[in-house]
C-alpha cells in the first residue's frame, strides 16, 4: 500500500492513479512486484500538473516504457512510477520526410508507420523491444547508424513542467546515449530518407532474420542483462565461462545468446538476481571484468 503521505500529495490525480497496482504486466520479464503509486495521465494537461507536483513538492518518479530493459524486485517499488501508455503519448504522423512520434509510441509502431509511407533509416532499430522515449535516451542503434542521427527536435517538459522544443543542436548523442537535461521527452521529430516500401520491407525482413538468429525464442520472456565491456563481448565472455543454460530457479542463461536471461512460469526477480550474481563472479574470477548491468533493478 501507498504511504499515506505520498497519497494525500496525489490526491488531486485518483482519476489515473492506481496504489498498489501490479507492474509485471508492463516488463518484457513479466515478473515483479507493484508500484507504491502508478501515474498514468491521459493527457498532456494531466501529465504538466503531475509533473508541476512531483517537481514543486521534491516528489521523485521513475518512467516505465515498454519494460523491456526493467527487472523489479519481488517487493515491488517504492514511490512513484509513470506510464505514458495513453493515446496522447503513442501518437504518430509523417509529412513528407518528416515522422513525429510520442515518447510512449513503440519503436515497432514507429517503424511499422515509417515503412508504410516509403520512409527509410529506422531498419537497424527492428525487433528491439521499447518506446521511442527509452530508445531516444539510450541513443538506440548498432555500429552502422543510430537513432540520434536521424532526429531534428524534440518536444520536452522542463524543469517547470512546461513544454519546451529542442532542436538537434541543443542535443548531445553519444554511443551511450542521449544528454537531455530536462526531467521528461514527449516526443521527437525525425527526418528520414524517402524509398519504395517494398525495398524497405526486403531489408526489414534481412534485419529481422539477423536480429532472431541470435535471440531467445520469441514464445520466452526475456531480457539483456549486460553492457558490453570496452572492446570485448559480454555475451562471447558468458560463453566461455560454460554458464549457457544454466539455471537458478526458474531463471536460466539463453541458450541462443548467452547475455540474456530467459524466465519460465513461477520465475522471481530473485532467481533473475541470484543468476546476475553468478554470471559476474564467474566472468570476473576467470577474466578479471566486471560486467556493467544493462538492465535497470527498480
Amino acid at each position: 500500500m501507498a504511504s499515506t503521505n505520498l497519497l494525500a500529495e496525489l490526491k488531486d490525480f485518483a482519476d489515473f492513479m492506481q496504489s498498489g497496482a501490479p507492474l509485471a504486466p508492463f516488463t518484457q520479464l513479466k515478473i515483479g512486484g507493484p508500484a507504491e503509486v502508478l501515474l498514468q495521465p491521459r493527457s498532456l494537461a494531466e501529465l504538466s500538473a503531475m509533473m508541476k507536483r512531483c517537481l514543486d513538492r521534491q516528489l521523485g518518479f521513475r518512467i516505465l516504457g515498454s519494460g523491456g530493459n526493467v527487472l523489479v524486485h519481488d517487493e515491488g517499488v517504492k514511490g512513484i512510477i509513470l506510464r505514458l501508455g495513453a493515446p496522447a503519448f503513442t501518437q504518430i504522423t509523417s509529412e513528407g520526410s518528416r515522422l513525429s512520434a510520442g515518447g510512449g509510441a513503440t519503436l515497432a509502431a514507429v517503424i511499422a508507420h515509417a515503412t508504410h509511407h516509403g520512409l527509410t533509416g529506422l531498419e537497424s532499430l527492428v525487433g528491439l523491444p521499447g518506446t521511442i522515449g527509452g530508445a531516444l535516451l539510450l541513443n538506440a542503434g548498432d555500429r552502422n547508424s543510430d537513432i540520434g542521427q536521424f532526429v531534428r527536435r524534440v518536444d520536452v517538459l522542463d524543469n517547470q513542467a512546461a513544454v519546451q522544443t529542442r532542436e538537434h543542436d541543443e542535443l548531445r548523442f553519444t554511443s551511450t546515449g542521449t544528454i537531455l537535461d530536462d526531467p521528461l521527452l514527449l516526443s521527437a521529430e525525425f527526418k528520414l530518407e524517402t524509398d519504395r516500401a517494398e525495398t524497405i520491407v526486403k531489408r526489414l525482413r534481412k534485419a529481422w532474420i539477423q536480429y532472431k538468429a541470435t535471440q531467445p525464442y520469441s514464445y520466452q520472456a526475456s531480457a539483456r542483462i549486460f553492457k558490453n565491456p570496452p572492446g570485448l563481448n559480454a555475451a562471447v565472455l558468458i560463453e566461455q565461462t560454460g554458464l549457457i543454460g544454466t539455471k537458478v530457479g526458474a531463471a536460466q542463461v539463453s541458450e541462443r545468446h548467452a547475455n540474456y536471461i530467459v524466465v519460465e512460469g513461477g520465475a522471481t526477480a530473485r532467481d533473475v538476481l541470484r543468476l546476475i550474481d553468478l554470471i559476474r563472479t564467474r566472468v570476473q574470477n576467470r577474466f578479471h571484468v566486471e560486467l556493467e548491468l544493462a538492465i535497470s533493478v527498480w
